[in-house]
């Protein structure tokens, strides 16, 4: 565990040296994500100024709902975007042989080499919004409750993560530039509206299949209407199902993986 934990830091050393040598496009990349935070935030209020309630939800908890999943995308574009970005290049030029000769995990080492040193500076700013969002909620907010939503929050890092490399894994096979990971683009709209809006089969899907859901949304839900034990266990089934059949997936994709040698 040391081990890993000094390369990591090691990692996040190397790119903030790399990302200070091209200011430009690191300042570029910070007015890129504010501008992303404020539509996501002015979607909402223009909505509000013509109705009270969404899918049951006021406008402070949809401010709180809005804040976390502006939050999730921060830390997922700042630990994990950019090395997922390069993994289906890796993989179809053979330089996935460098990774997977090395003394560590490959998928440690692929997955959190490139520490994006412009989306930290978002990250702040994506931390100081989820707080003015607690400042303004309306409900009665204990340490516990705080405590437990931020874990969910945390624990929402990793299906999003998972349903990434789900879409990126099929390159081993299909030899394609990106993969699936336009579908998870396209998809991950879901996991940006409370998922009480869905019903029948899309519920399913967006809760279970595709889990969206359960990256935001289910935490905001049991945060606001309390904590309910059978959710809490469905979140957490979901996303330990998730993951490791992601690990099988990998797992079989490294069998097929055809490297440069070959």
């Amino acid at each position: 565990m040391k081990r890993y934990l000094r390369l990591y830091l090691y990692f996040l050393r190397f790119s903030f040296s790399k990302a200070l040598e091209f200011r430009i496009d690191f300042g570029f990349r910070i007015i890129m994500d504010v501008i992303y935070y404020a539509v996501n935030i002015l979607f909402f209020k223009v909505i509000y100024l013509h109705t009270p309630f969404i899918a049951g939800w006021r406008e402070d908890e949809i401010m709180v709902f809005v804040a976390s999943y502006l939050l999730i995308d921060a830390i997922i574009m700042t630990v994990f975007s950019a090395n997922m970005w390069w993994l289906p290049f890796y993989i179809n030029r053979g330089d996935l042989d460098f990774y997977l000769i090395r003394p560590v995990k490959p998928l440690f080492f692929l997955s959190l080499r490139d520490f994006s040193a412009s989306s930290f500076v978002n990250l702040i700013i994506a931390i100081g919004f989820f707080a003015y969002s607690l400042i303004t909620f309306r409900g009665v907010i204990t340490p516990l409750d705080l405590f437990v939503y931020v874990l969910l929050i945390l624990n929402g890092v990793l299906p999003c993560y998972v349903l990434q490399m789900l879409m990126i894994i099929p390159v081993f096979w299909t030899h394609s530039r990106r993969g699936f990971i336009d579908l998870f683009y396209s998809m991950s709209l879901a996991l940006e509206r409370p998922h009480q809006i869905y019903q029948g089969w899309m519920k399913v899907l967006f809760t279970s299949v595709l889990p969206f859901a359960l990256i935001a949304s289910f935490p905001a839900t049991l945060f606001f209407r309390g904590w309910n034990v059978t959710d809490l266990i469905h979140l957490m089934v979901i996303t330990i199902l998730a993951w490791v059949i992601m690990l099988f997936f990998w797992n079989v994709g490294l069998k097929s993986y055809s490297s440069a040698s070959s």
